[in-house]
């Protein structure tokens, strides 16, 4: 009966009140039956059998409290499953974590290793930087500890490890050279997540550069600290800007919202020298600097430095007739114009190409 009413609910909200989907949390805990997690418990595939409900997106929160509640890429088809791995590499690959390239890769390019076994794709895994959870991008690239006093619990509350970096200085500050990397670190997350295999997923107000003044675990304040601002200074609406254009870029890249994962040949992962990585530059826990070209009818390029100092990539060589175009770069407005063979990516930056037809003239 309860499971009825559950269900019940969810297609009235669909029917009668027009919603196009649910993010279920802590969601391992609706597929107990009863008590161990089962990939095919009633509750799941009466979801997926329903004419409604199996018709609109289905979003798992695949971890719950219990011990054995960590079941990320457990779900069934079509559920769709937050991926925090696809989190954690991309925040410990900006902030300069060593052996951390490998890791990103495998995100970059959908996550096969987690949802690939189950026969789903790429589109399993929603890819995000931050969600409701946690820092907001502007606090992650602000502060390097979690300041909870005002939550009451003595800081005992709220995750201890948020890979974040404060990029100098603890909270606010007038510095611009410290300014200038956290606005380039906050533009890298949003690119890794526009230029990524998979379903991207923008926390509310982290185009708005909100903040909630370090507090990770900000759930219990009806106030200020989490309200939204609605307002822009020259700083936000710059950021606001280049969010817009990172996702209509992505929207325009049809590679980037592929069914299935990469083949042999549709992908090449690139040294700055433009030769493929090796396996000892897999393992190389120094790397900073790599890149992805992406094969096919739009050929694409992202480059990333995650290192101290800039780096010059040598660009691999297009089909007669083509020639590569900076889009979006992480460091500089407009982006790099690509000018011979070479293209410097600046330190701590992302640089993101496509090619483009090379027209005659007469």
């Amino acid at each position: 009966m309860t499971r009825s009413l559950v269900l019940d609910s969810l297609r009235h909200w669909v029917t009668e009140l027009h919603v196009d989907g649910f993010r279920f949390d802590l969601a391992p805990a609706l597929a107990r039956d009863p008590q161990a997690f089962d990939a095919g418990a009633a509750f799941l595939k009466e979801c997926v059998a329903d004419p409604v409900l199996g018709a609109v997106k289905l979003v798992a929160e695949p971890w719950d409290a219990r011990p054995d509640g960590y079941r990320l890429g457990g779900f069934p088809v079509p559920f769709r499953e937050w991926n925090d791995r696809f989190r954690d590499a991309g925040r410990r690959f900006w902030r300069g974590d060593s052996g951390t390239h490998s890791e990103l890769a495998t995100r970059l390019a959908g996550s096969q290793d987690v949802f690939g076994a189950a026969g789903r794709g790429p589109q399993a895994s929603v890819n995000f930087a931050t969600c409701h959870d946690g820092f907001s991008l502007e606090d992650l690239v602000s502060y390097s500890r979690k300041h909870n006093e005002a939550n009451g619990e003595q800081g005992r509350d709220g995750a201890h490890e948020s890979w974040s970096h404060n990029w100098g200085a603890e909270g606010p500050t007038d510095d611009p050279r410290i300014l200038r990397l956290r606005e380039r670190a906050k533009r890298n997350l949003v690119a890794t997540l526009a230029f990524a295999q998979g379903v991207p997923m923008l926390s509310h107000g982290d185009e708005l550069s909100r903040t909630q003044s370090g507090n990770n675990n900000a759930y219990c304040h009806d106030a200020p600290l989490t309200w939204v601002d609605w307002s822009l200074d020259d700083r936000r609406r710059a950021f606001l800007a280049f969010v817009r254009r990172a996702f209509a870029l992505r929207r325009a890249s049809p590679g980037l919202a592929r069914e299935r994962f990469f083949a042999d040949g549709e992908v090449t992962w690139l040294r700055p020298d433009g030769e493929p990585l090796s396996p000892e530059d897999w393992r190389d826990p120094e790397r900073r600097a790599f890149g992805m070209e992406v094969h096919g009818e739009s050929p694409a390029l992202l480059l990333l430095n995650a290192g101290e100092s800039g780096v010059l990539f040598r660009l691999p060589e297009l089909p007669e007739g083509l020639r590569w175009r900076g889009l979006l770069c992480t460091a500089c407005e407009p982006p790099t114009r690509v000018r011979g063979p070479r293209v410097r990516v600046a330190a701590h930056a992302c640089l993101w190409l496509g090619a483009e037809r090379v027209h005659a003239h007469g």
